[in-house]
């Protein structure tokens, strides 16, 4: 591998649906920085179908011819015991798991007047189910290293959305799934920082195979950096897996290019309280006033209609 700061060295990573796409620049980016990868993918279309074993062991063969240590693994993460074989085949081909990495999923968009819960069901439980059950092998393996007395620097990245965080038409299966996974994330960080486990997220914007009938696009800037590229997804996802994110745990973050933002969740806004029981009625004058003084929902870039950006810190020297 190219000379690099080794910030995963000696550690082992699973990284579901790597590929293509992020999932492929995550596992691949583990790799220059040291880990061991265990390369997860069915390697199907955006829909789920027509599984292939080839753009799992492409990237797991880019990478031990870079030097690096990986293996192709097919496993179905929403299959609950295959789930369990992908964790235990972690451990069995490199002695330990320090880090997962859940980017797998698919899509099926339809507007819900049409959505058939076929539909739904595939969607939520690649992406939620795949979470959920993943995770929580890892997490029984993190456990009893705990109750051993090993108490692990483990690390979970999940990947929510901002169709989720935020909302986007046509998408409610997709969006319920990637919110179900932000909800998720924070949940397990307080249930298994103790340990020794801390659980992020990520909501990924870039070019994709799922992203590219959105109509989005970005060409490259005069320096060759293109802002849609999936690859710029991985510094933040393998720093997050790194023993640098020791005091990160809980949080979901925006990232696009180089730009990098805290997700801010739900929050209690504008109040009122009787201190006893409402009348239907008295509420007709109530709540359209509650609502005028919160804040809107935020679009689909992550800012309320109307709101000043929040300034940006400052880039260190080296970047200015």
């Amino acid at each position: 591998m190219r000379e690099s700061p080794d910030l995963c060295s000696g550690r082992v990573a699973i990284v579901t649906g790597a590929g293509r796409g992020i999932g492929r620049g995550e596992a691949l980016e583990l790799a220059r920085q040291g880990a061991s990868v265990v390369v997860n993918d069915l390697g199907v279309a955006t829909d789920g179908s027509k599984p292939s074993t080839t753009p799992a062991e492409e990237v797991a063969a880019e990478i031990r011819d870079a030097g690096g240590r990986a293996i192709a693994n097919h496993d179905d993460v929403s299959d609950w015991d295959r789930a369990h074989r992908l964790v235990d085949t972690a451990v069995s081909e490199f002695g330990q798991l320090d880090i997962v990495v859940n980017n797998a999923g698919i899509l099926r968009d339809r507007m819900l007047v049409n959505m058939t819960p076929e539909e739904w069901d595939a969607v939520i439980s690649v992406h939620l189910r795949g979470t959920f059950a993943v995770t929580r092998h890892a997490a029984a393996y993190w456990r009893e290293r705990a109750k051993a007395g090993q108490k692990a620097a483990a690390r979970i990245i999940n990947t929510s959305s901002s169709s989720g965080i935020y909302g986007n038409v046509g998408q409610t299966n997709y969006g319920a799934a990637k919110a179900g996974i932000a909800a998720f994330t924070i949940i397990a960080a307080q249930e298994l920082r103790r340990y020794g486990v801390t659980v992020n997220a990520v909501a990924p914007g870039a070019l994709t195979r799922m992203t590219e009938d959105l109509g989005r696009s970005a060409s490259d800037t005069p320096d060759g950096f293109n802002p849609r590229h999936p690859d710029n997804i991985a510094p933040l996802v393998v720093w997050l897996a790194s023993t640098s994110a020791d005091s990160i745990t809980g949080r979901v973050f925006n990232v696009r290019g180089g730009h990098i933002s805290v997700a801010e969740g739900w929050s209690a806004g504008p109040a009122v309280d009787k201190e006893g029981r409402w009348e239907p009625a008295e509420l007709s004058d109530l709540i359209p006033g509650l609502v005028a003084r919160a804040r809107g929902n935020a679009g689909m870039d992550g800012r309320v209609p109307d709101e000043p950006p929040a300034p940006a810190p400052e880039a260190p020297a080296e970047r200015r």
